[in-house]
């Protein structure tokens, strides 16, 4: 049960920053094998020049992402990157030993594919949420919320991969906190646009 989680927390980070799970997981797989140790299937993902790319990646989306406007190109424009991310750190890391996980054999042994299926859902799902969020925020703030939610993102990618990696029974809580967060948002978003206006010819009331 903890790979699901594993693998559940690393595809929703995806689903916020496709860049921050893909490196993390290469990273401690070639430096911190001790951390995270990936099949042998996986362990492109730890190669130099991967890690290199990613990285370089993850720079360009840090700052793209934090540019109204061009933030919502980008949205677009991840669709399929981030859905691809999280298939991968899903299927990666589901049979991947870690420090929670040392005995991970078996339990997608059969179906393979399985995970990489599930971790696409999940990154897609947390991606679409970030796309209906983002809008909302914009409005409301004339484009400022743009570097403070993104930044936030950025954190909670980070974080959501700390834990799915060294506690992933929390995921579950952090996966609770991310939908609650969202939900606020699109409310307020809705509270901020939603004043009917003053239709012309209606009496005044000044």
């Amino acid at each position: 049960m903890l790979e699901l989680l594993t693998g559940s927390g690393l595809a929703a980070a995806a689903g916020m920053n496709a860049y921050v799970p893909l490196l993390a997981v290469g990273v401690a797989n070639r430096f911190l094998p001790e951390i995270l140790a990936l099949p042998e299937g996986w362990q492109w993902l730890s190669n130099e020049w991967v890690l290199g790319i990613v990285a370089v990646l993850l720079v360009v989306e840090v700052v793209a992402d934090k540019i109204p406007a061009v933030d919502t190109v980008n949205d677009v424009l991840q669709t399929v990157v981030r859905p691809a991310s999280g298939g991968l750190v899903f299927g990666s890391s589901s049979t991947a030993s870690t420090v929670a996980v040392t005995d991970p054999a078996a339990f997608f042994e059969s179906n393979q594919w399985v995970p990489v299926v599930i971790g696409v859902v999940i990154a897609l799902a947390v991606h679409g949420t970030k796309m209906a969020v983002r809008p909302v925020a914009n409005v409301v703030t004339g484009g400022t919320a743009a570097p403070v939610i993104s930044t936030f993102e950025d954190v909670g990618a980070v974080g959501m991969t700390v834990l799915a990696i060294v506690l992933p029974v929390l995921v579950i809580v952090a996966l609770v906190a991310l939908v609650a967060i969202a939900v606020a948002v699109v409310r307020r978003g809705r509270r901020g646009t939603g004043a009917p206006a003053h239709e012309p010819g209606a009496p005044s009331t000044a």
